[in-house]
C-alpha cells in the first residue's frame, strides 16, 4: 500500500529569524520609536508575545509581524492571531500562537476534504499527522491535489511517501 502524510510543521529557525527582522523593524519605525515592549519569541512553547502601550500599537506589531513572517516564507496562516489582548500593567500584551500539528478539528475538515472528493484513498488521524493510503499512486496525486486546491485554513505539507 503506497501512503503520505499530512502535517503543518513551521521551521523554528526560520521563524526566529522572521522575529529578529520584525525586532530590527520595530527599532527603525518612526512611529514606534519610543514604545515599551516589543515582540517575543518562545520557542519552549512555540509563541509570539507582542506588548505595547495601546491596541492600536499592538496593531502596528501585528502587520509587522506578518510582513516579515511572510517574507521569510512562512504561510501566515500558520500563526494564530485569535487570542485576546490583556491589559498587564501599562502594557497591553497579546500571545500568538504557532500553529505546530494537525489538531482534531483540521483533520476532520482534511478527511471530510477528501472523502468529498471521492478519490480512491482512505485517510486517518495519527497524533498530530493525518495519513493517507491507497494501492495506487496516482489516487495519492490526486488526493494531495484536492488538498491544494481545498481551504482549510492551515498551511499542509505532505511528507513521507512511501510506494
Amino acid at each position: 500500500m503506497a501512503s503520505f502524510d499530512i502535517v503543518s510543521k513551521v521551521d523554528p529557525q526560520t521563524l526566529e529569524n522572521a522575529v529578529n527582522t520584525a525586532q530590527k523593524e520595530l527599532q527603525t519605525r518612526y512611529d514606534l520609536r519610543d514604545t515599551k515592549g516589543g515582540i517575543e519569541l518562545n520557542k519552549k512553547e512555540n509563541t509570539i508575545l507582542l506588548s505595547s502601550e495601546n491596541s492600536m500599537r499592538i496593531k502596528a506589531l501585528e502587520d509587522i509581524l506578518l510582513g516579515r513572517v511572510v517574507k521569510q516564507g512562512i504561510d501566515g496562516t500558520s500563526l494564530d492571531f485569535s487570542a485576546d489582548e490583556q491589559p498587564s500593567g501599562q502594557l497591553i500584551k497579546k500571545t500568538i500562537k504557532v500553529r505546530a500539528g494537525v489538531d482534531k478539528e483540521f483533520g476532520r475538515k482534511i478527511i471530510k476534504a477528501i472523502k468529498d472528493s471521492k478519490v480512491k484513498v482512505e485517510a486517518q488521524m495519527q497524533d498530530d499527522q493525518v495519513r493517507v493510503t491507497s494501492k495506487k499512486i496516482d489516487d495519492l496525486q490526486a488526493a494531495i491535489a484536492v488538498l491544494r486546491k481545498a481551504d482549510i485554513g492551515l498551511p499542509l505539507q505532505f511528507v513521507n511517501m512511501k510506494s
